[in-house]
């Protein structure tokens, strides 16, 4: 009797000191406009390649860049053997100065000969032989400089430079080695990467649906017709990472490829940092359309049951937590998109439904997606200021079972 009457006591106790109600986050579901993303597979393409060449034949002798370092325009990349050009450049010289020896001389004559002819003591053949050499000493003067200058270029074209600023990949031929301007080989490649094109495929029908999606933007927005030609688009790395830098789809660079049907399609991204490397391979999303009164919640407040089924707890009138099966349509900027299952208006718990059961009493407040991410961004942290002891023990049940 005694032992009963003990229990008794303890239980009623319990009952009148119950334990307070659960502290939740929710948002309220409220419709909105979305954009329908396409993401594409493809691959980093530079904007220009150059292949390093000679113009001079000659012997290597020093090789002055590092290979896959960035280079500009104009610097030097390759040296090749300058005494044989230097022994040209002389010569011509002083083939110049021999012309213009000649030259001076031939002048004399032809002024003596018109003073004489004035005079009216040389005859007019004379006169007429030393103009005509007095000419010709002139274009073997203008030669003279014209051979100057092709040795001299020569000379300049030992200094193998880069035709294009970007980066430099690895060196094809080393010191020592004889290169000649007709030779098949390259010394180098270099591939300008910023800005860097992403290629990639889509069917006909699907760019015909993006071109209208993005003309009618630039229509309701009131932009220029030119724009719609360069619509936006989302490049992603092989691991799901967002590059940092937004796109242009460039319309006017479609093509077909003849062996698959598909349009091959291009889009131009900024590449300060060198992060896009050529084949490189990435995913391209492209804003297809527009998804209107779309209900989205966060990824956190959808769980999955024993089924793989996706529910959600909702808070209802009376603060009760309703445990609710709906169905899961896309996912975008971490947020799911509701295809059934909630209405405008719901109440979805979006943080500390891992300590509740259906029917459980709830205490809501407003869920702030900035707070809960400084804070660690973990599910199953119960919100600020409720002790963890006694959150856990107002779940009768683990949600789902």
């Amino acid at each position: 009797m005694l032992t009963l009457t003990a229990c008794g006591d303890g239980a009623d106790q319990q009952g009148q000191g119950g334990m307070p109600p659960a502290q939740v986050g929710v948002i309220t579901v409220e419709p909105k406009t979305l954009p329908i993303l396409n993401e594409l597979p493809g691959r980093i393409a530079p904007t220009r390649i150059a292949e390093v060449r000679p113009r001079v034949s000659g012997i290597l002798v020093e090789r002055v860049f590092e290979q896959g370092s960035l280079v500009k325009e104009g610097d030097v990349l390759y040296r090749i053997d300058p005494a044989p050009f230097r022994v040209k450049v002389e010569s011509a010289k002083a083939a110049l100065a021999r012309a213009e020896a000649a030259r001076v001389l031939a002048k004399q004559k032809a002024d003596r000969q018109t003073h004489l002819l004035e005079r009216k003591i040389a005859s007019d053949q004379s006169h007429d032989i030393a103009v005509a050499e007095l000419a010709q000493a002139e274009a073997d003067v203008a030669a003279a400089k014209a051979g100057l200058d092709a040795a001299e270029l020569d000379l300049d074209y030992t200094s193998v430079r880069a035709p294009i600023s970007g980066r430099i990949g690895r060196a094809l031929v080393t010191e020592g080695a004889l290169v000649s301007a007709t030779d098949a080989r390259s010394l180098a490649t270099i591939q300008q990467i910023d800005p860097a094109y992403a290629d990639f495929t889509q069917s006909a029908n699907e760019l015909l649906a993006l071109k209208r999606s993005a003309e009618q933007r630039v229509a309701s927005e009131g932009r220029d017709s030119a724009d719609a030609d360069a619509a936006r688009v989302i490049l992603k790395f092989d691991n799901g990472d967002q590059y940092a830098h937004p796109g242009r789809f460039l319309f006017s660079e479609a093509a077909v490829d003849a062996s698959t049907g598909q349009i091959i399609l291009r889009g131009e991204f900024p590449n300060p940092n060198g992060d896009l490397l050529p084949g490189m391979y990435v995913r391209v999303q492209i804003v297809q359309g527009e998804q209107r009164d779309a209900i989205a919640v966060p990824e956190r407040a959808v769980q999955r049951d024993a089924g793989g089924a996706a529910q959600v707890f909702v808070v209802g009138k009376d603060n009760k937590a309703e445990l609710r099966q709906v169905r899961t349509g896309r996912i975008m900027d971490n947020l799911w998109v509701i295809e059934e299952g909630l209405e405008p208006g719901a109440r979805v718990v979006v943080e500390g439904f891992q300590m509740l059961a259906p029917g459980a009493q709830v205490t809501a407040h407003p869920w702030q997606a900035a707070k809960a991410e400084g804070q660690g961004g973990e599910e199953g942290h119960a919100p600020a200021g409720t002790p963890v002891k006694e959150a856990a023990s107002t779940a009768e049940t683990p949600a789902g079972k």
